[in-house]
C-alpha cells in the first residue's frame, strides 16, 4: 500500500501535515531488518522501543523529546519533538498504537508531511520495520530531500542505525542485512 492507513478517529488532526499538504511527490520507504537469535517476542521488542525512543536513535542525528503525554509510557495522541542539529526540529504525534506497532504523523513545522510506522512481527524469526509515507513539508525541504538528497541520506542512516540497535537490544543480530525499498508515488494516484 503506497498510502499510509488512516489514523484513530479520536486523535486530534489539528496541525497534522498529511502528504497531500506537502510539496512534491510522495516517497514511500520501507526499512526492514530480520533479527536472529533473539528470544524476544514482537510485543517485548516494541515495548522496549516505545519506552524510550532514544535508546535506538543515533542521538548525533536526532533526539526525541516528549512534549505531551506521560513521560514513562507511549500512548495515543502523545507528542514528541525530534530534535536535530540546525533548525530541523520535527514535531510528531502518535496517531496509532498496538502492542506491536506505533505510527507517528508529522505536525506543522516538520521537514516532511506524512506518517512513519514502526512495526515488530514474526517472519521466519523476529523482524522490525520502519515504513514512511511522506512528501516534503515545504519547497526548501524538497530541495534538501529530493534534489540534493541530503535529508534522504540522513534519514537512511538514522533508520538503518535504529534497526541495528534494535537487533542488539533484543539480544539478537541482524541477518541478511537491512532491506530498504523506496517508491516515488504520484499524488494523483491516490
Amino acid at each position: 500500500m503506497d498510502w499510509a492507513p488512516d489514523f484513530a478517529t479520536d486523535v486530534e488532526r489539528d496541525e497534522v501535515q498529511l502528504p497531500e499538504n506537502g510539496v512534491g511527490p510522495l516517497f514511500h520507504r520501507l526499512f526492514r531488518g530480520r533479527i536472529r537469535n533473539s528470544d524476544q517476542s514482537p510485543e517485548e521488542l516494541m515495548a522496549l522501543v516505545m519506552a524510550n525512543l532514544n535508546r535506538l536513535t543515533p542521538t548525533g542525528f536526532a533526539h526525541f523529546s516528549k512534549v505531551r503525554g506521560d513521560k514513562d509510557r507511549m500512548r495515543l495522541a502523545d507528542e514528541y519533538v525530534v530534535r536535530m542539529p540546525g533548525p530541523w526540529d520535527g514535531p510528531v504525534r502518535v496517531v496509532a498504537i498496538t502492542p506491536t506497532s506505533f505510527r507517528l504523523a508529522t505536525l506543522a513545522g516538520h521537514l516532511e508531511a506524512g506518517q512513519i510506522e514502526f512495526r515488530a512481527f514474526y517472519d521466519d524469526g523476529l523482524s522490525l520495520s520502519i515504513e514512511t509515507w511522506a512528501s516534503s513539508g515545504d519547497r526548501f525541504s524538497r530541495l534538501l530531500y529530493q534534489h540534493l538528497r541530503m535529508a534522504k541520506e540522513v534519514q537512511f542512516h538514522m533508520w538503518t542505525s535504529f534497526l541495528e540497535r534494535a537487533a542488539r537490544i533484543s539480544g539478537g543480530r541482524l541477518t541478511g542485512g537491512i532491506d530498504v525499498e523506496t517508491r516515488l508515488v504520484d499524488q494523483a494516484e491516490r
